[in-house]
């Protein structure tokens, strides 16, 4: 883990925290693995967040780092949807029937959803549905998708059941930067599939690009922000490049050097302000540093009571986090493909699944770093008022020094505070990578370091 203090501004996507590096097992705690009936006794149930996870691609990327594997074979899917069949039923019984159940929103990600059949979506769809009691066609739906699996009768089945939101990883539209990236693809299927798409007449698209791979140049970063542009998407996620230990092209040695030159750095910094830009002037509307939304686009968010920060998840599958007020769970994890696959068949053979199996218990402290987390990386930033009905204080007595140096960078918004915000600046939102890392306690910042990388 890179010092907490340095202004690189690339060292780690914070999509969640903690993340599941800093997670351990919770069998050697008093009383053993908790129960999840007892993990969520006492919590709010009434906007809770559903999340499947399918953990099959056709191909690995080169830069992916994602807990996933290569095919199916010997009926693995049949057996991995089995497991999560059961998988549901013992976590409903946990959530019990005392006080209403509901989920506000529903995802289903992996790894490749679509790399299901249409038959296996539908028994997919009905898990969450029969066996959890989500409402798929009243919340928002977003699944994932790729170019070889995004066929009609996928599509089908996915705008039947409800799918608001289907997002598309694309990456690049310039097949040689494709190749660089270790996923070969043919620009002429990434269109087709992006036009199957469109004719399935799902509300929300999404694109996924990625900027940083070796040869990109911005005009060929341009190449592909306007072939995007051509769907009219309703959404766009600009990524950067990361090379982790034990992916494609973490093996290949592709990036081992330019992952720590502040060469790669700054091209990614200068191609990122271009997309940023140039999505901007195209009448995108930024969300954070990764996402971009069409003026007036529908949104594919949960209804207004639902909130990342505050509401539970309930997440499904071996690669999948649940999270409470008080713990963050999944199961084990792992990149390097022999040890993926031997934990997706320690799933399928699992037979009880009531309790929590590895994670980590979140205090006061962590709970705020959290949610100053999840909401300053937003471009709308975090309401004080909010953090203040929650936890009693507010961020600055809290994070005096994180904030002071965040200031000092030029990364907050001071504007903002007349109106009650904590808001970064375009500048701030451009070093996300480098602040939501900067915001890690020491703690977590310690059990990721001593993580054995598998």
């Amino acid at each position: 883990m890179t010092s907490p203090h340095t202004t690189r501004p690339y060292q780690s996507y914070v999509y969640a925290y903690p993340h599941k590096t800093a997670y351990g097992r919770l069998a050697g705690r008093p009383g053993g693995k908790p129960a999840l009936s007892d993990v969520w006794a006492g919590e709010s149930k009434e906007a809770l967040s559903l999340y499947l996870h399918i953990p099959f691609c056709e191909v690995r990327c080169g830069f992916c780092n994602l807990f996933t594997r290569i095919g199916a074979p010997d009926e693995l899917t049949t057996r991995y949807l089995d497991a999560l069949d059961r998988q549901a039923t013992a976590v409903r019984d946990a959530l019990g029937d005392t006080e209403p159940v509901r989920f506000a929103a529903a995802a289903f990600g992996g790894g490749t959803p679509t790399f299901l059949t249409a038959g296996e979506l539908e028994r997919l769809c009905d898990i969450a549905e029969k066996r959890m009691g989500a409402d798929l066609r009243s919340v928002p739906l977003s699944v994932e998708t790729s170019p070889s699996t995004a066929t009609p009768d996928r599509l089908a089945v996915l705008a039947d059941r409800g799918t608001t939101r289907i997002s598309i990883g694309v990456q690049s539209f310039v097949e040689a930067e494709a190749r660089a990236a270790v996923r070969p693809q043919r620009r002429a299927d990434v269109e087709s599939a992006l036009g199957l798409i469109r004719d399935s007449r799902i509300p929300v698209l999404n694109i996924d690009l990625i900027y940083g791979i070796d040869g990109q140049t911005e005009r060929s970063w341009r190449t592909s922000l306007d072939a995007a542009l051509q769907w009219r998407p309703e959404e766009l996620y600009l990524y950067p490049l990361y090379v982790r230990p034990l992916t494609g092209l973490g093996r290949l040695g592709a990036a081992d050097e330019a992952a720590a030159d502040a060469v790669w750095d700054e091209q990614r910094l200068r191609l990122y302000r271009a997309g940023r830009d140039h999505l901007l002037a195209h009448g995108y509307e930024q969300v954070s540093m990764r996402m971009f939304r069409r003026a007036g686009a529908p949104r594919a968010e949960g209804p207004d009571d639902y909130a990342c920060q505050t509401d539970g998840m309930i997440g499904l599958g071996c690669g999948a986090r649940s999270y409470t007020s008080g713990l963050h769970y999944s199961f084990d994890y792992a990149v390097e493909m022999r040890e993926v696959r031997a934990i997706i068949d320690g799933y399928t053979a699992t037979e009880d699944f009531s309790h929590a199996e590895v994670g980590r218990f979140t205090d006061g402290d962590e709970a705020r770093r959290r949610h100053l987390l999840q909401s300053v990386l937003q471009a709308e930033g975090l309401r004080v008022s909010e953090y203040r009905e929650r936890f009693g204080t507010d961020p600055d007595e809290d994070f005096p020094e994180e904030l002071a140096r965040f200031d000092a960078r030029g990364w907050l918004d001071r504007g903002a505070s007349a109106a009650g915000l904590l808001r970064l600046t375009p500048e701030g939102l451009a070093h996300s990578d480098a602040l939501g890392p900067d915001l890690f306690s020491p703690a977590v910042r310690a059990a990721m370091a001593a993580y054995e990388l598998k």
